[in-house]
C-alpha cells in the first residue's frame, strides 16, 4: 500500500500509575475506513484524544505524510486537518447551524463585520457537498443527535479535514439515520479522507470498514482486513479468551407477580399498557424508537406521572409519579443515559454506588469514609468493576465500568423488581456478557427483570417474553419459544402481533 496518510508508533501514556496506552500504533490511509475496536478501557478513547490534541503522549511518534507530527493542542489537530466527531457532540445550543460550524472563524466584511450572507452560503455549500438538507439558520438546539453529527461533519469538512475521527458515532440513532451517516461516510472516504471508526457494533464494522485493529488492555494487538477476519475472531481477540455465551440465559422458576401494571395511560405518549412480570422472569419490552418504551417505565417508576392507570408491585399499588415510593416498594431503575441520568459523574465512585442507601449505612445521621467504602468495595468486587481506587471520580472510569456502577448502586439495594433501559449500550461485547449474566442470575434467584433494549439478539437471547410496543401501545405479548426477528419485528412495526 501507499504511505500512510496518519501513522502512530510506539505511542504510550499514563495517567498517574494507571497506564492507558503502551506501545500502541496505528496506521490510516487516505480513501479507507479503519475501525478500532477492543474492549472499555483498552486504550481507544485516550488514543483518539491524543489524535485529536487533547493529551499529548509520553512517548512515541505521530507522522503526517511522512513527517513528524507534534500536536500541542486542539487547534494544532484541527489545523493538521484531524477531526473528531465524538459520539455526543457539543454544540452551542442557542446558536445557529452556520454560527456553530464557523464558531471563532466567521467570514468578515468590512470593518470586521460578520458576513452572515457568506456563511450561509458557505454553510449550503458544505451540506450540499454532504447530501443533506439542514436549514443554516436553524438553531442547534432541538436538532436530533444524527442531525448535531451531521453539522460536526460539516464543521470538520470547512477545516478541510483529510482525516476524520468517529468515536461510537451511532450508539444513539436509529437505523435510517445510521444509513444517512454511512452515505455521508463512505462518500467522505471515497472522496479521499482517512476515516477511524470506532464502534462496538460488528455489522456496521464489517458495512463500512476495510481494515480492522483491535486494541487490548491499552496495546496494539492486530490490524487485519476485515475479508481475513470472523466476528468470533475479534471477540477473541478483543477480550484475549473465549466469549462462549455471549447470552447466558438460564432457566429460572417463574414465581409470583411482581410488578402489574394495568391500562397505563399518558395522553399523547402512549395509551392503555398492561402488563405483568413475575419473580423470576425477564421480560424484554422491544419497539422501534420513538415507540414510548423508555416513557413507559419512567412513568412505572414514578419519574414521569401519568393520567390513568395503576401500577402495583407485590399487589400493592404505587402512588403516581412518587420515586421515593417506588424504591421502597423495591423496584430500581437503571436508566438509559448513564452519565446524565445515572450517575453524578463529580462524585468517587464509591459514593455514587452508596447514594441511594446511604441512610441505611449513617450512624447518628453521619456517614464514614470507610463505611461507604467498605460497602462500595463488596459491590465493586460482585460486578468486577475496574478502577484504580474507589475514591477515584468516576468520570475517570471506562464507559463499560461506569454501567457497571450504575448497576452496583441499584443492586445495592436488594430490589425485587429491576427495570434496565438499554442496559449494554455502548458497551464492549466482553462487559455486555458480563451485564447478560448478572441479569440471568438476578432473575435465578427470584428478582423480576423488565429489559428494554433496541437490540433484537438480546431481545431474543435474553427473554423469557418479549413485550411488543407500536405508536404508544402494547401490540404483542410472544413467549420465548415463538419469539424471532420476523414476529418481533412484524408486531413492531405494526403488522402482527399475538397478545
Amino acid at each position: 500500500m501507499a504511505r500512510p496518510l496518519l501513522a502512530l508508533s510506539g505511542v504510550s501514556k499514563s495517567f498517574g500509575a494507571v497506564a492507558a496506552l503502551r506501545d500502541a500504533r496505528l496506521e490510516l490511509y487516505a480513501g479507507e475506513a479503519h475501525a478500532l475496536v477492543g474492549e472499555n478501557g483498552a486504550g481507544k478513547s485516550t488514543l483518539v484524544k491524543i489524535l485529536a490534541g487533547a493529551h499529548a503522549p509520553d512517548t512515541g511518534t505521530l507522522m503526517l505524510d511522512g513527517r513528524p507530527l507534534v500536536l500541542s493542542g486542539p487547534a494544532d489537530a484541527r489545523a493538521a486537518g484531524i477531526a473528531v466527531i465524538y459520539q455526543e457532540p457539543t454544540l452551542f445550543p442557542d446558536l445557529s447551524v452556520a454560527e456553530n460550524i464557523f464558531m471563532g472563524r466567521q467570514p468578515l466584511r468590512s470593518l470586521r463585520r460578520i458576513d452572515a450572507a457568506a456563511m450561509r452560503a458557505r454553510t449550503r455549500e458544505l451540506f450540499e457537498r454532504l447530501g443533506v438538507h439542514i436549514d443554516p439558520d436553524r438553531p442547534a438546539r432541538g436538532l436530533s443527535i444524527a442531525d448535531q453529527q451531521l453539522v460536526e461533519i460539516a464543521k470538520a469538512l470547512s477545516f478541510d479535514a483529510r482525516v476524520l475521527v468517529m468515536d461510537e458515532p451511532t450508539a444513539a440513532l436509529s437505523g435510517v439515520e445510521v444509513e444517512r451517516l454511512f452515505a455521508v461516510t463512505r462518500s467522505l472516504r471515497d472522496s479521499g479522507t482517512a476515516v477511524l471508526f470506532i464502534s462496538h457494533r460488528f455489522d456496521e464494522i464489517f458495512s463500512l470498514c476495510q481494515r480492522i485493529t483491535v486494541m487490548r488492555d491499552g496495546q496494539w494487538v492486530s490490524t487485519d482486513p476485515v475479508e481475513a477476519l470472523t466476528v468470533d475472531e475479534v471477540v477473541r481477540r478483543m477480550v484475549g479468551r473465549e466469549v462462549s455465551t455471549l447470552y447466558p440465559k438460564q432457566d429460572s422458576v417463574v414465581r409470583e407477580p411482581r410488578l402489574e401494571v394495568r391500562g397505563l395511560t399518558r395522553h399523547g405518549i402512549f395509551s392503555d399498557v398492561s402488563f405483568t412480570v413475575h419473580g423470576g422472569e425477564i421480560v424484554a419490552l422491544a419497539g422501534l424508537v420513538g415507540a414510548g418504551r423508555s416513557e413507559v417505565i419512567r412513568a412505572v417508576f414514578g419519574i414521569d406521572r401519568y393520567d390513568a392507570g395503576e401500577v402495583l408491585v407485590d399487589g400493592r399499588r404505587l402512588p403516581r409519579g412518587n420515586t421515593s415510593a417506588a424504591i421502597a416498594a423495591g423496584l430500581a431503575l437503571v436508566p438509559e443515559d448513564r452519565r446524565q441520568q445515572g450517575l453524578v459523574m463529580e462524585l468517587s465512585v464509591a459514593r455514587n454506588t452508596t447514594l441511594p442507601r446511604r441512610w441505611s449505612l449513617s450512624r447518628l445521621g453521619l456517614l464514614s469514609g470507610a463505611a461507604e467504602r467498605r460497602f462500595a468495595r463488596v459491590w465493586a468486587d460482585r460486578l468486577r468493576v475496574k478502577a484504580a481506587r474507589l475514591t477515584d471520580p468516576v468520570a475517570t472510569l471506562s464507559g463499560g465500568n461506569q454501567q457497571k456502577v450504575v448497576l452496583a448502586k441499584w443492586l445495592a439495594t436488594e430490589p425485587r423488581v429491576l427495570i434496565v433501559d438499554e442496559p449494554t449500550r455502548g458497551i464492549d461485547v466482553g462487559t455486555k456478557a458480563e451485564v447478560h449474566r448478572l441479569l440471568a442470575q438476578l432473575a435465578a434467584e427470584g428478582v423480576a427483570v423488565l429489559m428494554v433494549s433496541s437490540e433484537l439478539p438480546e431481545v431474543l437471547g435474553m427473554a423469557d417474553r418479549v413485550l411488543v410496543m407500536h405508536e404508544g401501545r402494547l401490540v404483542a405479548d410472544i413467549p420465548r419459544d415463538r419469539a424471532n426477528e420476523e414476529s418481533v419485528m412484524l408486531a413492531a412495526t405494526g403488522q402482527g402481533g399475538a397478545r
